[in-house]
């Protein structure tokens, strides 16, 4: 499935602003009160949160990656068990 791009009121969001609408989003179409167009609205716009939040992760990873790695080469990273 080709990833859409994410809207430009979106992008210019920091991480946690976007985290914080996700999970408001994520309130609302739990509480299931909302009329369907309105939803589905809400859950595409979610997906686009999602993508922009999964986005400033993996930047951040990779900024965080080149500091320790710059800094001695013989540092070695280990993935995190995030699960």
């Amino acid at each position: 499935m080709a990833k859409n791009k994410i809207p430009a009121d979106i992008a210019k969001l920091s991480f946690e602003d976007a985290l914080e609408q996700l999970e408001d989003i994520v309130r609302e179409l739990e509480d299931g009160d909302g009329a369907l167009d309105s939803s589905i609205k809400a859950y595409e716009r979610g997906a686009h949160l999602k993508q922009h939040c999964e986005a400033k992760l993996t930047e951040a990873r990779q900024r965080v990656e080149k500091v320790v790695i710059g800094n001695d080469s013989a540092v070695g990273l280990e993935d995190a068990d995030l699960d």
